[in-house]
């Protein structure tokens, strides 16, 4: 199946981009997709759709404050924003500046501490490394400058109720620039609910890039080159999916990180290998899954990647009509939008 970045357009108005989550996180719609049946339900309904034995896979990365404001030595303004922190005094970053900042330049960053431009970073050399100055450690320095790094299509600058909803309820390990949105639906409450029905649970970490919004820069999609990040898979969550599919249960992947960790790591008989390990994993139709069942996921951004991966999971066509559905129906769209449950499907 030969497909172009255009196969992956769809037209979405506007006004149903959220900008803001639910009254409630387990408040949003979620839309079921099985076998190319579209079904409205609540994301309340969720526990109603899963049963004992199943195995649900949490991405328990965490965002930190990654967008900085800031000044070049020769005075132009730049915004930066942290792609990952390499370690305590050197990280990989975007900046956004009028002129792009030569090798050795000098910022100071939110008025209280200076780093050095070192050179180009990434596959592309779209990424701009980073140095501190002078003693410091980007982590401290991230939470107690940085601002949390809201997506690109929403239009508010990040406020108080931002800190808490752009989290999940699970984040544990900080490190991500951008939140592994499927997972904001869920709360407390729920996460109990679901134990106590004998859906088990278990936790993996993908931290997430800000390359996750750039935008295709190919026709072909067999031309493009996927971002690079980290993640790491803990020997009972190896453990945890073996003894599910053993029994009969189903593995599902909350958001499209946790799935691109399980498929990185997965081996054809359907079990993971635990540690750690960098994957740039890009999942098209036609790729064979391995491990991951079901699917809960948000809805995506045209010509997406993540578009092209659930179009992979659930069927090319399957996924034009549901997205079509959606928008007629008026779900809400992408990080603080509503929800999809995708089946698995061999249909390409």
């Amino acid at each position: 199946m030969s497909l172009t970045v255009d196969d992956f357009d769809f037209p979405l108005p506007p006004e149903l981009i959220a900008q803001h989550p639910a009254a409630e996180r387990r408040g949003s719609r979620l839309l079921h997709v099985c076998a190319g049946q579209t079904v409205d339900r609540k994301f309340a309904d969720l526990p109603g759709l899963l049963k004992a034995g199943d195995l649900l896979v949490f991405n328990d990365t965490r965002v930190i404050k990654a967008r900085f404001f800031g000044q070049k030595d020769t005075g132009g303004q730049v915004e930066i924003m942290l792609e990952r922190i390499v370690d305590a005094t050197h990280a990989i970053c975007q900046i956004r500046a009028s002129k792009a900042p030569k090798t050795g330049c000098k910022m100071r960053l939110a008025d209280a501490f200076d780093v050095c431009m070192t050179g180009r970073a990434g596959t592309d050399g779209d990424f701009f490394a980073l140095e501190l100055v002078d003693a410091g450690d980007f982590w401290e320095l991230a939470e107690q400058y940085g601002k949390l790094p809201l997506p690109p299509y929403i239009e508010h600058p990040a406020e108080g109720a931002d800190e808490t909803r752009y989290q999940t309820v699970y984040a544990r390990q900080p490190g991500a620039v951008a939140a592994p949105t499927a997972g904001l639906h869920f709360d407390e409450a729920m996460l109990e609910a679901l134990r106590a029905q004998g859906v088990k649970t278990a936790f993996l970490t993908l931290h997430v890039g800000a390359g996750t919004y750039r935008p295709m820069r190919v026709e072909k999609i067999a031309d493009h080159r996927m971002h690079s990040e980290r993640f790491e898979i803990p020997a009972a969550t190896a453990a945890a999916i073996a003894a599910t599919h053993a029994a009969g249960g189903r593995v599902i992947a909350v958001g499209t990180t946790s799935l691109r960790a399980l498929e990185s790591a997965g081996n054809d008989d359907g079990t993971v290998r635990s540690g750690g390990a960098e994957t740039s994993i890009f999942i098209t139709p036609g790729y064979r899954f391995k491990v991951v069942d079901r699917l809960i996921t948000n809805f995506h951004l045209p010509k997406s990647t993540l578009l092209m991966l659930v179009s992979a999971f659930a069927g090319y066509d399957h996924i034009r009509a549901a997205y079509a559905h959606a928008v007629a129906d008026r779900y809400r769209f992408f990080s603080y939008g509503d929800a999809m449950l995708l089946e698995k499907t061999d249909a390409i």
